[in-house]
């Protein structure tokens, strides 16, 4: 399921490769974020044929909207969405805590009102692997509690607890179910989602004892959310040491290009984050000289590309005076070739980063590359 290729000599970098029923992904990987089964603005072909053999969607919104009875008629995610890739599927429990209404957790789930009906429904580990079961997902993730910045220590001690014993009754559940289940999604991958906050002891703890459940990969969680950097890769070193060397590690929602190469140095394997999408609808754009802002007047008779050192659609067919004039008058597409652009950044971010390891060259590639970021 997870081979790995060649590791840096310098740092815990390493590239490998990820095989799941629907496709093979070569790792240090980034998912481009499609929350309900589509990236803003694109359609599944052009992340496919961009290079993203792997896309993110979400449980928690697939749920609510269009809910599991349309995707089980078409029999999977993968078939409503026309995506020729493989797809993770969050759990959804980091938007039940920062997007629903009334989250309650109870020892067997979690209650919560719907952003957006207002609707009551309760989430358990178990339902939540049936509903990715329904998606039919290359790889599930567990239902997991997410504490929040800012949050004491006998809450993190809790949340924990329970995540913990969340993630066994999940892998019990996958493995109930699978005997249940149509040959073709018997071989759904599921991963779980370290926690532990901000304190390091419970971090530890939590990847330590996750390492002695039978899972397909482990991903951490609960970073990114506010605090500082130096804390954010403190928590990420002390998870990753103490989870297996041989099983794939995804870091959730990090990040920008630096946070991507610094993390890859620790030993992270895959990524996903919404900056990039995010950040094209609003302007800012991913570039070989760092981050620049389209609004700013300076690219308003620019006759060169937004970057003539790349190779997007955007950049070999637009001018940065005309994106820049569809972007202030509000068109969509100039909303499309700035995704475009940001998406083709990371991969192309992602390709070499795995060259630069499999070349032996990565300690100075993210040495030069961490300082534009």
């Amino acid at each position: 399921m997870f081979k790995i290729i060649k590791k840096d000599g310098l740092t815990a970098a390493r590239t490998g490769v990820l095989t799941t029923k629907n496709g093979t992904i070569e790792t240090p990987v980034f998912m481009p974020v499609g929350t309900i089964g589509t990236v803003k603005s694109l359609s599944p072909f052009e992340i496919y044929d961009e290079g993203f053999k792997i896309m993110l969607s979400n449980t928690y919104h697939l749920f609510l909207r269009p809910g599991t009875d349309v995707i089980e008629k078409f029999g999977s995610l993968k078939n409503f969405t026309e995506y020729k890739g493989s797809i993770l599927t969050d759990s959804g429990g980091f938007q039940i805590f920062s997007l629903a209404k009334f989250a309650k957790i109870k020892d067997k789930g979690v209650e919560f009102m719907s952003h957006i009906d207002g609707e009551t429904h309760f989430f358990t580990p178990e339902r939540v692997i049936e509903i990715q079961r329904i998606l039919d997902s290359d790889i599930m993730m567990q239902l997991d509690v997410f504490s929040g910045p800012d949050v004491k220590r006998e809450k993190a001690e809790k949340d924990l607890d329970i995540t913990l014993r969340w993630a066994e009754r999940s892998i019990e559940a996958k493995n109930r179910t699978a005997s249940a289940m149509p040959e073709k999604q018997k071989d759904n991958l599921l991963f779980l989602i370290t926690q532990g906050n901000f304190f390091e002891d419970l971090r530890e703890e939590s990847a330590h004892i996750m390492s002695g459940m039978d899972a397909s990969g482990y991903a951490i969680g609960g970073l990114a959310v506010g605090e500082s950097k130096k804390t954010m890769f403190r928590m990420l070193e002390i998870s990753i040491s103490n989870l297996p060397e041989n099983k794939p590690r995804y870091l959730m929602g990090v990040g920008t290009p630096a946070d991507i190469v610094n993390a890859v140095s620790l030993g992270v394997d895959m990524f996903d984050c919404v900056l990039p999408t995010r950040n094209a609808r609003n302007g800012f754009v991913f570039t070989s000289r760092g981050t620049v802002n389209i609004k700013n007047s300076l690219y308003k008779s620019e006759t060169l590309p937004i970057d003539p050192e790349c190779s997007c659609f955007c950049c070999k067919n637009f001018s940065a005076a005309y994106v820049r004039h569809a972007f202030m008058s509000r068109e969509i597409f100039s909303q499309r070739l700035l995704t475009i652009h940001n998406l083709h950044f990371y991969q192309n971010l992602i390709l070499r980063v795995r060259q630069s390891i499999e070349s032996g060259s990565f300690h100075d590639f993210s040495k030069n590359y961490s300082s534009l970021f």
